[in-house]
């Protein structure tokens, strides 16, 4: 009896103080929504040992996010003493009073741990001042297409009414032109310029094969050389610094190129994708995510691949076009990922593909879920965080759909669940009121307003 005790006694204290055991999920309180449940071994990243939940945990991993956002609802807005009355009734600079972990029954589908009344608590005026909400529910507020907390950009009343006349299907393609991100001029690169040392350059086919894959690469266009990614400089101490002043540096040489030497040229897509589910276990220090840890349906043959950057943009041919389709349908194998084959997005992919189309009139998966975007400074990076608008999915509205779509087929299409299984095959057969209800909200102001000046 005191051998199986000290048995399980020592299974818990491994299980408490490993950082990255397995045994660890014994001691969960709770299942770890789909967000997080990749990194729930890492307890320690959003908890502190005796002083529970981090508040500023959440912000580590999701700030820039909500600051890219423009989000609706941000803390500082909190901080006016007009709004204290507000704080009483809900925390709303806490992340944590709307978002826990390990809380099953208040997990939605798209997989927030988050309370569905929250709008109520400040906003009950609404049924008030709106005859068009006094039949709503109270914890409808956050139906697909109404409210947003966070992202509320493409829902709040003046876009809707911006964009409300728009046709479902825009007469031109909006799509953004990648910031190349060397200069133009750089010389290019071939076969024989590679620098890579003479014992890695034998002249088997394979090796051939390599320089052959490389040299077809926008890499080479660009001049970016063997070292560029398999080498790094030596360091050295200020004496050796001295005597080789008028030398080539040194440089230590690897096979392997991890995502630290594709961070060099692209810094934002390695952020990004450190935030999305494919790289954020790599982020804290956790093996790579293997399709077999996924929730959702995956291919059998893909379950054990790792997945960095060279799992989408294979070898020395960074084949980007991969990368936009056949690299994700290589792994997913749910609903929407098989549909998206049969639909006249696919058939617009393979068109530009053959050349048949100009270049980014396309839809591949990576235009919806990996999108183009303009930072700051005006350059345009791609979006490698591949849930960003995912959650919820009304963030596609402005960065993905408005591309190619009205404002209100938008709407609809991403509130339709079955047009999202079928990869939006058909238009949507779901219809939100949100367009609706704000021309007539409009459409009543000014009538009470030419009633007033009819009065004077």
């Amino acid at each position: 009896m005191l051998g199986i005790n000290v048995m399980v006694f020592g299974f818990v204290a491994y299980s408490a103080m490993a950082p990255g055991a397995l045994t660890k999920t014994t001691l969960l309180p709770g299942i770890t929504s789909h967000g997080h449940y990749q990194i729930e071994m890492r307890c320690d990243v959003c908890h502190t040992e005796g002083s529970g939940i981090r508040q500023d945990a959440c912000l580590d991993c999701h700030a820039d996010e909500l600051r890219l956002a423009k989000d609706t609802h941000p803390a500082s807005k909190f901080n006016d003493p007009t709004n204290a009355d507000l704080l009483s009734v809900l925390d709303a600079q806490n992340c944590l009073t709307c978002h826990r972990e390990h809380v099953q029954e208040q997990t939605l589908p798209m997989g927030l741990t988050m309370p569905a009344d929250y709008c109520f608590h400040c906003h009950q005026e609404t049924l008030e001042t709106r005859p068009s909400h006094q039949d709503f529910a109270f914890d409808s507020c956050a139906t697909a297409g109404c409210h947003n907390y966070h992202d509320n950009r493409a829902l709040y009343e003046n876009f809707l009414l911006k964009h409300a006349d728009e046709e479902d299907f825009l007469s031109t393609m909006a799509g953004l032109i990648r910031t190349p991100v060397v200069e133009s001029n750089t010389t290019q690169l071939n076969g024989g310029d590679a620098d890579a040392p003479e014992d890695w350059m034998s002249a088997t086919a394979e090796d051939v094969a390599t320089l052959d894959d490389w040299a077809s690469t926008t890499h080479a266009a660009a001049g970016v050389n063997c070292s560029g990614c398999h080498a790094s400089e030596v360091e050295s101490n200020s004496s050796d610094v001295a005597l080789k002043t008028d030398s080539e540096p040194e440089l230590q040489w690897t096979r392997s190129v991890g995502l630290d030497a594709c961070g060099k040229c692209h810094e934002q897509q390695r952020a990004t994708f450190f935030e999305g589910h494919h790289g954020m276990r790599l982020a804290i220090d956790l093996p790579a995510m293997t399709p077999a840890q996924a929730r959702l349906p995956m291919h059998v043959d893909a379950a054990h691949r790792q997945l960095d950057c060279n799992a989408c943009h294979a070898g020395h041919r960074f084949d980007t076009q991969y990368a936009s389709v056949d690299a994700c349908l290589v792994c997913h194998n749910d609903e929407h990922s098989r549909a998206y084959q049969q639909t006249s997005h696919y058939e617009s992919w393979v068109k530009e593909v053959a050349g048949e189309t100009a270049s980014g009139s396309g839809v591949s998966c990576a235009t919806c879920h990996m999108p183009r975007l303009e930072d700051d400074d005006g350059n345009v990076w791609v979006q490698h965080n591949q849930n960003a608008n995912l959650r919820p999915n009304e963030k596609m509205i402005r960065e993905v759909c408005m591309n190619c779509h009205g404002l209100a087929f938008s709407i609809d299409a991403l509130a339709d669940r079955d047009a999202i299984n079928q990869c939006f095959a058909a238009s949507p057969s779901v219809h939100i009121e949100s367009v609706d209800l704000a021309k007539a909200r409009f459409e009543e102001k000014q009538r009470k307003k030419e009633q007033r000046l009819k009065q004077k």
